[in-house]
């Protein structure tokens, strides 16, 4: 039984990707843009950038007890390319201006409790211009309920429509990720994002 959930949840992850790959690859073979092969973007870490990425994540039990608060204590990670402006932009909302350090940043902060079924696909869709939906039926939703799992990796997704820069149809790019340490979730508990975005103002 858990041999077939295993293979269940292996196809799905399986699609999700090979459905992504042709969307991507007419931006990966230009040289040029978010994607550095047919499976992955280009990221780099914050440092000496103009961005900093700050997570505060805090965990809860299903009954609301406090089970923890963790920070990232390393740099972040972001897609350099004009997406990640796009999305500070125009799906952060409103900014503040902040000194650090006699440094000028635009602070924009975002909160984000994601789902039981985005922590298990690891896919945090937090702007979307498209809606994404996971489903889970059988075996799969038993094991996706009974199960804990271990978290150290989060991610801003945007989804989107990208045929307007050379791609086909809608996929999920991670602009933001960030690594804290790891924390181990059941399946009742609730994880709450708050997330803190600098950009240096020129």
């Amino acid at each position: 039984m858990k041999w077939l959930v295993m293979q269940l949840l292996g196809v799905i992850f399986v699609a999700l990707i090979a459905c992504s790959i042709q969307s991507i690859s007419a931006d990966h073979e230009s040289g040029e843009g978010i994607f550095k092969d047919r499976t992955e973007v280009v990221l780099v870490t914050t440092e000496n950038t103009n961005y900093q990425v700050y997570l505060q994540a805090v965990l809860r039990n299903g009954d609301g007890q406090l089970i923890s608060i963790t920070e990232n204590t390393q740099t972040g990670a972001y897609i350099p390319h004009e997406i990640t402006d796009y999305v500070f932009d125009t799906l952060m909302g409103e900014k503040e201006i902040i000194t650090i350090d006699n440094i000028k940043y635009e602070k924009a902060q975002y909160t984000f409790s994601p789902t039981l079924e985005q922590r298990w696909m690891g896919m945090y869709p937090i702007f979307e211009e498209i809606r994404i939906k996971f489903n889970f039926d059988g075996d799969a939703l038993v094991q996706l309920n009974k199960q804990n799992k271990d978290y150290s990796l989060w991610k801003i997704h945007y989804c989107a429509d990208f045929s307007n820069i050379g791609h086909d149809g809608l996929q999920c790019i991670p602009i933001l990720q960030v690594l804290i340490p790891t924390m181990t979730l059941e399946p009742t508990d609730v994880i709450t994002h708050h997330w803190t975005i600098l950009r240096e103002l020129n």
